[in-house]
């Protein structure tokens, strides 16, 4: 892809000078991510996945987990002595600060939170959800895939054994959604089975039908261990301030305190519900938005309202969309997937050896009793496409992932990426983009809503002030949005800390940004290379980014140890 073109010479400088002097970060960069693809848990969010090497096994045994621990500390270790000097170039300060980001939230993971000894849903995700994860690509299914999806599902009772093992500090409501998360395992498993008869061979079929009966035995027994271990559980979730402070410094790279981050959700809450009143007088008296009358109705008009996003963007002047970059289009959801779509969101949006394929994002058949999301592309595709597709999260990664700086193809926090993603929302609506759809625009200001309560919940559950029932039922009246979904909120922020606020948090930070390099550069200043640069730069944090393209480190936070009595 011609991505280097709307860069500004100091990123093309940092490039050069990554390569000339950042040697031994680049090196120690490409060691820590081939063990990264081995070792990084799977989740049911979309925008950490990666790919893994061939003949990936999961393996969470505690002799596994012991050895990670001491690699860790090693690469740790290496990365304090390769410490470059204040003097050094800012692109490779950059680079050194996210390493540490990515070994920072390793540490994270495996002595802060804790999931692998905490949170019985954790092995939900290494088990089905790592066989969720093969589902995803669209149809046909390579001899390869088919092979991996059998080998995962042959995996299953073992990883069930280690998590029997691991798991000797459960907390009680992770515990429950652990129960509540393999209801009807069997019957869902059998329909996901059934639905690949038609793409596998008849060998691989058999092999598969093989692996599926004792992975289903032992998810069954998984099931009835933990509501043996229910009663006994603990029933705090809260992570506590010190180790929250931990995950903003270290983790995000971000400069602000839990009650800094309160004061931002509320200040942007009141906008957001400001404007949608505006827009509920706007469409007083209106009908409501109509719906789809089909999947085959809403994956046509999907696919011509990505291609006018496309184009409105470059006529606008907004972004720059190279000619080699691939679509991000719908599918009606397949009946293998859809026993277990709770597992993850329904989407592929590629990968760094992919890029020649279009992104997919399944949909449900049109319907009034859809979730909030789904329901909102039932009715206008678009803020969805500009959120996750163009020029939102397949956009962005399609482009990070081409970076002329390795180092700056992974993902470190979503920070950036969905702080990315919220923005491409509010800019495309002020460049207009919305103005023919008056329920178009009252959508984008609850998705606004929705964003800015996530950071109160994310904060006030990892700081203890709402238990995880709290929190799914504030969202539920708050926002407001199904119970379903407000509870899945709610389990997913409560065990991974820090992850909701990245889409209000990072959106301001990406605006403060823009404000800062629009009255320094003055007439110089250009929307299209601003963006282009935030896009190329889509994983890195927003602090990095500021520090890179002004010369300011003032966000870019002093690291913090972890606070490892919990």
């Amino acid at each position: 892809m011609n991505i280097r073109k709307p860069l500004c010479l100091v990123l093309l400088l940092g490039a050069f000078a990554v390569n000339v002097h950042g040697q031994s970060v680049a090196g120690l960069s490409d060691r820590f991510w081939q063990w990264r693809a081995q070792e990084q848990p799977f989740t049911n969010d979309d925008i950490p996945r990666i790919e893994r090497p061939s003949g990936f096994t999961v393996d969470w045994s505690p002799q596994a987990i012991q050895q990670r621990l001491k690699r860790l500390a090693e690469f740790e270790e290496e990365w304090k002595r390769i410490a470059p000097s204040a003097q050094s170039p800012v692109p490779e300060q950059v680079d050194y600060r996210l390493l540490g980001s990515a070994l920072a939230r390793v540490r994270w993971e495996l002595t802060v939170v804790k999931d692998w000894q905490r949170d019985p849903v954790f092995y939900v995700d290494q088990t089905l959800g790592s066989v969720f994860i093969l589902l995803l690509p669209p149809a046909p299914f390579s001899e390869e895939r088919q092979q991996e999806i059998i080998a995962r599902f042959q995996q299953i009772p073992s990883t069930v054994r280690d998590a029997e093992v691991n798991l000797t500090d459960m907390r009680k409501p992770f515990v429950q959604l652990g129960v509540d998360a393999l209801d009807h395992v069997a019957e869902r498993v059998k329909r996901t089975e059934d639905g690949l008869a038609s793409q596998f061979s008849e060998r691989n079929f058999k092999a598969l039908h093989e692996a599926v009966t004792p992975a289903v035995k032992a998810l069954e027994q998984y099931q009835g261990w933990l509501e043996a271990a229910l009663p006994s559980a603990r029933t705090e979730t809260a992570i506590g301030r010190d180790n929250y402070v931990y995950f903003l410094r270290n983790v995000a790279l971000l400069p602000y305190t839990p009650e800094q981050l309160l004061a931002m959700g509320s200040e942007e809450r009141s906008r957001s519900v400001a404007f949608e009143a505006y827009q509920e007088e706007r469409l007083a008296g209106k009908p409501a938005a109509p719906i789809f009358s089909s999947a085959s109705e809403q994956i046509k008009a999907e696919r011509e309202d990505e291609e006018k996003v496309r184009a409105f963007l470059v006529e606008n002047k907004i972004l720059t969309v190279p000619a080699s970059m691939k679509h991000y289009h719908n599918l009606l959801l397949p009946t293998y997937l859809e026993p277990l779509e709770d597992l993850g969101v329904t989407d592929d949006l590629t990968g760094p050896s992919r890029l020649q394929e279009d992104g997919i994002s399944y949909i449900r058949k049109p319907s009034p009793d859809l979730g909030f999301f789904h329901l909102s592309t039932a009715r206008d595709p678009r803020p969805i496409i500009v959120h996750e597709g163009v020029p939102g999260h397949y956009f962005q990664l399609c482009l990070s992932w081409s970076h002329p700086d390795p180092i700056r193809r992974h993902y470190y926090d979503s920070g950036a990426n969905e702080g990315i993603g919220f923005y491409a929302e509010e800019m495309m609506l002020q460049a207009g983009l919305f103005d023919d759809n008056p329920h178009t625009r009252e959508t984008i200001y609850s998705f606004m809503r929705l964003r800015a309560l996530r950071v109160e919940v994310d904060v006030k559950l990892a700081l203890g002030e709402f238990t995880l029932q709290q929190a799914a039922d504030y969202l539920a009246a708050t926002v407001p949005m199904d119970k379903k979904t407000a509870l899945a909120e709610a389990a997913m922020f409560a065990s991974t800390p820090g992850q909701a606020i990245s889409y209000q948090v990072g959106k301001l930070q990406i605006m403060d940004l823009l404000a800062d390099a629009k009255r320094e550069q003055a007439k110089s200043f250009s929307m299209l290379k601003f963006n282009d640069s935030v896009w190329l730069n889509g994983n890195v944090p927003i602090a990095l980014q500021r520090w890179e393209m002004l010369g300011d480190a003032k966000d870019v936070p002093t690291p913090t140890s972890p606070d490892k009595a919990q």
